[in-house]
């Protein structure tokens, strides 16, 4: 009786060992999986150097989107501060009127004035700082400030979107807590997540030689700010970057490779 006992209680061990990790893994898949069917016209990126690096992500995106979607009115902004957290960005003061993206630069360097009615932004793409997520101390501060900022957003009556930030290059370990991080928060938040870092650890693994990072081994190489812009273009816009001829300078090659990464990272993450 005892020896059925014992054997009885392993396997229930086993059971409640196998649902726990169940729901650990269903937990840590993302909920929201697009921010809908129209692509948006006019996208805020609030972060810090990974944003800024390289003559700025959101550059990136916009020239993708160009060529991608010919014809769409598409505007991007990106506030930055350097070294940033999520607790450090005034986000409701970037929706005041009359202020960021009050007016753009276009052919021939001529200022247009946005129309006073449009809406400033339809979607806001939001970082941490780089460990800020996975930090034994400030993990609870993104936590805190996700919900603050989704709020600020939707007040606004944008979007808000989380971009999962990439381990450091010494450390490969963090690829996972920070898109279980993001990825819970943005759950609990009702926030489409751009899995950048996954597809960090997904070029690497692929192709180890193509280095995804400045010196600093941490914040992005050419290669790295494309790839990164190429996650966001496939997650925002619902739309594959293969085969686009912008390529940031890169070789056409390295460029396929990235793309490729870029829409086969999305499409897992999403399950679609």
């Amino acid at each position: 009786m005892t020896l059925n006992r014992s054997i009885t209680n392993a396997l229930l061990a086993i059971a409640l060992s196998f649902g726990l990790a169940a729901a650990v893994s269903a937990q840590v898949k993302p909920n929201i999986k697009d921010i809908g069917s129209v692509p948006p016209a006019s996208v805020i990126y609030i972060g810090n150097s990974f944003f800024y690096y390289n003559n700025s992500m959101h550059g990136h995106v916009g020239n993708m989107v160009s060529e991608g979607f010919k014809g769409h009115k598409y505007r991007g902004s990106s506030v930055t501060i350097s070294g940033s957290g999520f607790d450090w960005h005034d986000v409701d003061s970037y929706f005041r009127p009359k202020g960021i993206g009050k007016y753009s630069f276009v052919e021939n360097n001529r200022v247009v004035f946005n129309p006073p009615g449009d809406k400033l932004f339809e979607v806001a793409v939001m970082m941490d700082c780089s460990q800020c997520p996975i930090h034994p101390t400030l993990k609870e501060v993104f936590t805190e400030y996700a919900k603050k900022h989704s709020d600020t957003v939707r007040k606004h009556g944008a979007v808000p979107v989380f971009f999962m930030s990439w381990a450091y290059q010494d450390a490969p370990e963090m690829t996972q807590g920070l898109a279980d991080a993001y990825t819970v928060a943005g759950n609990a938040n009702q926030a489409l997540v751009i899995p950048a870092g996954l597809a960090f650890a997904r070029s690497i693994a692929q192709r180890p030689e193509l280095n995804l990072y400045v010196a600093d081994k941490r914040h992005p190489s050419p290669a790295g700010t494309y790839l990164a812009a190429a996650t966001t273009y496939a997650a925002l816009f619902k739309k594959s970057p293969v085969g686009l001829k912008y390529n940031a300078g890169l070789t056409p090659e390295v460029a396929a490779h990235l793309q490729q990464v870029a829409w086969d990272t999305v499409q897992q993450y999403f399950g679609r």
